[in-house]
């Protein structure tokens, strides 16, 4: 484009940007200088043990509540877990398989994209799928899809029941991010939302969920 002079824009960041693009145009620079390489190990394997094993080390270190269990005990396991914390009113996924929460004495509400997500606070927990799940670092990823959940539903209740299936870990963040679509709304999960202060005191559920429940389904 043609070198401006005197550019003046209406944010600082966009006249500091300005201002490099134009100092580079004059100095002859190419628009790429340094190109930053892409080439990041995809194809690192461990075996299907290996990968449930440190997954569960890894959110056990942040504080998740890991149970490794079957497909058939799913149900199960979700309504003793629901009995054990005392939970009256469940949101799950709208996506979610209705058997998985068939056994739940609670009050069980699916969730519509359009309620207000300040109402969802009104659930004591909710249960969504996950996509994908890098074991190296313990982080879980979702998708935003129907069995996923929107981000809100989420990121309000304060506990949340996740789904990792087996099949849907991996080992490193690369090989993670190459099975992701660009053009869904990503919400990286690595155990309960916490954060602390300049004086390092450590403070739960401020961003997110107080507490993250992980079931790992096992074929």
């Amino acid at each position: 484009g043609e070198v401006v002079m005197g550019f003046r824009s209406t944010s600082a960041k966009e006249e500091i940007l300005g201002r490099i693009r134009n100092a580079n145009k004059l100095a002859g620079v190419p628009s790429d200088p340094y190109p930053i390489p892409r080439d990041y190990r995809t194809n690192r394997t461990r075996s299907t043990d290996e990968l449930v094993d440190l997954l569960e080390d890894r959110l056990v270190d942040y504080k998740a509540d890991v149970h490794i269990l079957k497909e058939a005990d799913l149900p199960s396991t979700v309504a003793d877990l629901c009995r054990e914390h005392g939970f009256s009113k469940l949101g799950v996924a709208e996506g979610i398989d209705e058997s998985i929460y068939s056994s739940v004495s609670a009050d069980v509400e699916k969730d519509d994209r359009s309620t207000d997500p300040h109402k969802l606070g009104r659930f004591d927990a909710i249960i969504t799928e996950s996509h994908i799940s890098s074991a190296q670092t313990g982080t879980i990823y979702l998708d935003g899809s129907a069995t996923n959940g929107r981000r809100a539903l989420t990121l309000v209740p304060d506990c949340h029941l996740c789904i990792v299936r087996e099949e849907s870990i991996v080992y490193g963040v690369p090989e993670a991010i190459d099975r992701l679509n660009p053009e869904m709304p990503i919400t990286l999960v690595s155990g309960p939302s916490a954060t602390s202060d300049i004086e390092l005191s450590r403070v739960e559920g401020v961003h997110g969920p107080r507490t993250l429940i992980v079931l790992i389904v096992r074929k």
